[in-house]
């Protein structure tokens, strides 16, 4: 039986580790998945670490396969997903439904935490949040970041601080359960990012990969890909 290697964004997770267990059961294949921000896992790739499939943002595997790190075709999205404000749970819920209660209550807040903007979809959405809400001088110092959302969701269900809230993909928040998802950003300023997988050239597994690949993004996929905060074109 074969052992696939996967690198992949921390907005697919709690998806890739359900999925795994069934299919590895099933098959006899092992899952070896390396979770991070999506640009440390494309830096791996480009390095040439030994892998046989990527689950990235769809910008980035269109830029690994015109490198022709991913076979050309192979890209297969899972879906859309939304940022969103999260909190340590059984703390009170604070008001994200507009653009004038979001700034509010992110000044009000003693600390923010979010991926690293370096490497991470998610933080850069964090920042050009913060820009357009005219807030980035004040809020700078109250700014914590991370390698990626779930390692901020977990230092915020640890912390006992007051007044905190993290900003991140809903994909990241909702597995957590030590946080809870005050609601998605406002509308007007949402940031979807569209997740995919794709198939590694120099891949060592690649019938094995396909397979798991062809199951993550199958319709029998949907409702786990659902329940963790993936959107779907009808």
């Amino acid at each position: 039986m074969a052992t696939i290697r996967i690198l992949s964004g921390g907005a697919a997770q709690a998806v890739v580790v359900s999925i795994a267990a069934d299919f590895q059961r099933e098959t006899g294949h092992e899952i070896h998945a390396e979770f991070s921000a999506v640009g440390a896992m494309a830096a791996k790739v480009i390095a040439g670490e030994p892998v046989d499939a990527v689950i990235l943002t769809a910008a980035l595997i269109d830029e690994l396969t015109a490198k022709g790190l991913v076979v050309a075709g192979s890209r297969a999205d899972l879906g859309r997903v939304g940022t969103g404000v999260a909190v340590r749970t059984g703390t009170p819920l604070p008001d994200v439904s507009n653009a004038e209660v979001l700034r509010g209550n992110m000044l009000a807040a003693a600390k923010i935490v979010c991926p690293d903007p370096a490497v991470a979809t998610a933080g850069k959405v964090v920042m050009n949040l913060i820009e357009r809400l005219g807030i980035t001088d004040k809020v700078r110092q109250k700014m914590r970041y991370f390698p990626n959302g779930y390692a901020a969701m977990g230092w915020l269900a640890a912390s006992t601080g007051a007044l905190e809230m993290g900003i991140t993909q809903i994909t990241e928040i909702l597995p957590n359960k030590g946080v809870t998802l005050a609601g998605p950003l406002p509308e007007e300023l949402q940031a979807r990012t569209v997740y995919s997988a794709g198939l590694i050239a120099r891949a060592r597994q690649p019938d094995a990969a396909k397979a798991f690949l062809a199951r993550l993004t199958s319709p029998a996929a949907r409702p786990i890909l659902a329940a963790a905060g993936y959107e779907f074109d009808e």
